[in-house]
């Protein structure tokens, strides 16, 4: 799907259609990938090169949100197609992507080596000559349109976000949440945080959302899933959620069904949301939509009980 000022959305089609999203800038005969998915995407990363006009030796860069393999998993399955493209990364990203054991291990180690084939294939690594790393405030040059990346913390300590000054529009990663179209209403986009361990941070997160907010963006270009609009409403949605949440693992902590307790308590707590904001899904369909999210949170709060 092509939306405005040359950006074009991917469903990189992981676990569903309109799950994960990758992006591809196009400006002045040059294009820049914002994240990539899988290496089981590459197909449809090729594809949307094809389809806005470019060969793949006019892409320039691949730049990653973060290196959770949802996002990133596939960069150096795509990069081996797209000869004069660099990988701009978070130092803390770099690493692992140029030598993505550790990553692959502490993702099999929550998934399983049959889930991890399934809908992640393989995770090859990056040579180090071709990684740039971003530090906060980083800016590049595509064909004469600036992207700046800064650091955003809360999510994962290597998050960074992109602001295209063109679009006036961040690219967030998982920093600014989660928005399924499904869930949709009258009153715009539904949004939820996104706890995903193993580094989640309430305070840095609400400073990385509050960052967002303050260049006043047109646009949130999210990766679960799609753009959204009415930032400043959706940035309190998610501070209050934030907030919600935390009280939720500080009243599960000590139970011995404590990663039940949490699954319960913040469907409960969505699903609450949900009505208040009109979906039209019933509960069942919005604990389908959510329910991948929901065990992930319920992981990133029990993580961030257990750091203390």
């Amino acid at each position: 799907m092509t939306v405005a000022h040359g950006i074009h959305v991917i469903d990189t089609a992981f676990q569903r259609d309109h799950f994960d999203a990758a992006y591809l800038l196009v400006h002045n005969g040059r294009g820049a990938f914002i994240d990539c998915g899988t290496a089981l995407a590459l197909p449809r990363m090729l594809e949307a090169v094809a389809r806005a006009g470019l060969a793949p030796d006019a892409i320039d860069w691949l730049i990653l949100t973060h290196v959770h393999l949802d996002h990133a998993g596939g960069a150096g399955t795509l990069l081996q197609h797209l000869p004069n493209a660099r990988l701009l990364v978070h130092p803390r990203g770099a690493p692992h992507m140029i030598d993505p054991a550790r990553l692959v291990a502490g993702a099999t180690a929550v998934y399983g080596e049959p889930e991890m084939a399934r809908s992640y294939g393989q995770v090859v690594p990056v040579a180090a000559a071709r990684v740039v790393v971003a530090e906060d405030g980083h800016r590049v040059s595509l064909a004469g349109r600036e992207l700046r990346c800064i650091d955003t913390p809360g999510h994962a300590r290597h998050h960074l976000c992109v602001w295209d000054a063109d679009s006036r529009s961040w690219f967030t990663g998982d920093t600014f949440g989660l928005s399924y179209r499904e869930l949709d209403s009258a009153q715009g986009a539904f949004i939820v945080p996104s706890t995903s361990p193993v580094q989640f941070e309430p305070a840095p997160l609400h400073a990385s959302i509050e960052r967002l907010v303050a260049q006043d963006p047109e646009t949130m270009y999210l990766t679960h899933y799609g753009p959204v609009h009415d930032p400043v409403r959706l940035a309190a949605d998610l501070h209050a959620q934030i907030d919600a949440m935390t009280a939720i693992g500080r009243a599960c902590a000590g139970r011995d069904d404590r990663h039940a307790a949490l699954v319960a308590a913040l469907g409960g707590l969505y699903l609450e949301r949900a009505r208040r904001h009109g979906c039209t899904l019933d509960d069942a369909g919005v604990l389908r939509v959510l329910g991948l999210d929901i065990e992930l949170n319920a992981q990133g709060l029990a993580c961030w009980l257990d750091r203390g």
